[in-house]
């Protein structure tokens, strides 16, 4: 087990998170041709499941909560898969997958798979 941050469920942090991935990808996918359309897809259906979240400022309620959570986090892998895919790895992004599976309740997770994103092992921002 590594070393993580153990945050509460907050679904409407993870959408504040899914924007600025949304940012990121757009970002590079038109100025350093790293990313590619299929990777920006994945985080704006990110972003699209959370955004209600977001605007309200509340978890809806736990079953659907729960169910939100699992959606977004399947998601995330397949962001992940894609940011290998294309090269797009980035220390920034990798900070902002970590961000994102922490605010599922997915900590641990998020501190490794943040690492495939591109975040820096040594990185001051890391749980220790």
């Amino acid at each position: 087990m590594g070393a993580h941050f153990n945050v509460s469920l907050d679904l409407p942090h993870a959408g504040t998170i899914a924007s600025r991935i949304v940012r990121f990808v757009e970002t590079r996918s038109g100025s350093e041709g790293d990313g590619d359309g299929e990777l920006v897809r994945i985080a704006e259906e990110i972003h699209d499941a959370l955004v209600g979240c977001s605007m309200s400022g509340e978890n809806p309620p736990e079953a659907e909560a729960r169910e939100l959570r699992e959606r977004v986090a399947a998601l995330a892998r397949e962001l992940v898969d894609r940011i290998e895919a294309v090269g797009a790895a980035h220390d920034r992004l990798g900070q902002h997958v970590r961000n994102l599976f922490e605010c599922l309740e997915l900590g641990e997770e998020g501190a490794e798979i943040s690492l495939r994103a591109g975040e820096d092992p040594s990185s001051i921002q890391r749980p220790v």
